[in-house]
């Protein structure tokens, strides 16, 4: 196989990487590659306690897709096996463990999700309970002795809670040792991961010395900070945009980030985009809005189509900005020729209670038309002709009376 220089390898290897371990072994990794015309495999751990993905697992999805096309091996591992541990990294607590199925079913999520970033068909998908449930006690007491407990607790979340007095499990120790025994069981050259995940490469390319394997290089890539600012993105926090977030609320949610974000998300999420960093800091600065809805067009479109980001633009300028209802509201037909204001928040799921219908209402955020509803006890009459309800400032439904048919 012709593959690119080393220098041009390199150079996209390690854009946007925070560490790598080391660029002298990589290097040489890909000078050998080249020489032999054998790919090189490269492996990125998935932990599957969440099924749904975010742009922050796109960060180093995509940097394993980098490496597809240059010609090497993809290796997504689905921790199946790992996941009934629960990965400690960053945990100040021990993390819940997930069952078989649970982790058997996310990880099926993921590869999917995951597929829109990298190529399936040359992806070489495995699930680590196929070696590491086949190993004995006998096994894994051998595996501990390659570890110290003075090692595991030079870990930084490891400190913090020993310091702290949180309990540590035993079994919690295992899940570095049991990711470590993937790169032993795939002898993979080089190790994809987050900032949080640094222990646990490492931890890999010591045990695939001690089994007298070569180490595999280790590459980091930052942790996307979430819309908010200040906190890495997570659902669990309410400030992540996931893969399969509808376009509109993909593109709106983009928007909500701070302009100090911008031109971090343009750089980790459009890597290729053909602004380079000096481009990109130039635009911000002429124009920090136009800015931001580029790459908010730009992201939902890596995740969709251009079609489908322009129109989701198009809403949000015209329901957000203008303040206007979708044009493609359906219509929500009712039987009956009236009905308290209150109810039909509720008939709608405008409003969670009628406590909250009531505040709505006087509050001046319930309109009918160009009408505003200032009548907690007042009826809204149906008539045949459809009406928009606008409840707050987001929420759009477009009502009638059924037609009766004759």
């Amino acid at each position: 196989m012709n593959f690119p220089s080393v220098k041009e390898q390199l150079d996209i290897m390690v854009n946007n990487a925070v560490e790598v371990l080391s660029v002298d072994e990589l290097e040489k990794k890909v000078a050998r590659s080249i020489k032999t015309g054998k790919p090189m495999r490269i492996k990125l751990g998935a932990d599957p306690s969440r099924p749904d993905l975010h742009l922050g697992h796109s960060v180093v999805l995509r940097k394993l897709r980098e490496f597809q096309d240059l010609g090497h091996e993809a290796i997504l591992i689905i921790g199946d096996f790992t996941a009934m541990i629960g990965d400690p990294s960053g945990k100040s607590k021990t993390r819940p463990q997930l069952t078989a199925e649970e982790a058997k079913e996310n990880g099926r999520s993921y590869f999917e999700q995951a597929s829109k970033i990298l190529d399936a068909e040359r992806t070489t998908i495995c699930y680590n309970a196929d070696w590491l449930g086949r190993m004995s006690f006998a096994d894994v007491i051998r595996l501990s002795s390659h570890y110290t407990v003075a090692r595991m607790l030079e870990r930084d979340d490891f400190e913090k809670r020993y310091r702290s007095n949180e309990p540590i499990s035993i079994h919690e120790f295992l899940y570095p040792l049991a990711q470590g025994m993937d790169s032993v069981h795939l002898k993979n050259d080089v190790e994809l991961g987050g900032t949080d995940q640094k222990f646990n490469l490492l931890v890999g390319r010591d045990l695939q010395r001690e089994y007298g394997i070569e180490p595999q290089a280790c590459i980091t890539m930052p942790l996307l900070v979430g819309t908010g600012g200040g906190d890495k993105m997570s659902k669990s926090l309410g400030n992540a945009i996931c893969f399969n977030d509808p376009p509109e609320e993909m593109y709106g949610r983009m928007l909500s980030i701070p302009d100090t974000l911008i031109e971090t998300y343009w750089r980790l999420l459009l890597p290729q985009h053909a602004d380079g960093a000096e481009g990109i800091v130039a635009r911000i600065a002429a124009d920090p809005r136009e800015t931001k809805r580029t790459l908010a067009r730009e992201v939902v479109a890596q995740y969709y189509t251009a079609d489908a980001a322009a129109k989701a633009q198009e809403h949000f300028d015209r329901v957000i900005v203008q303040k206007q209802a979708p044009e493609d509201l359906p219509t929500i037909e009712f039987d009956a020729t009236s009905m308290p204001v209150v109810d039909l928040l509720m008939e709608l799921g405008a409003a969670p209670s009628k406590t909250e219908a009531r505040r709505m209402i006087q509050q001046g955020a319930v309109q009918a038309g160009d009408e505003k509803l200032t009548d907690i006890a007042a009826l809204f009459e149906f008539g045949d002709s459809p009406v928009v309800i606008k409840a707050g400032k987001r929420k759009f439904f477009k009502v009638a009376a059924r037609k009766k048919a004759f």
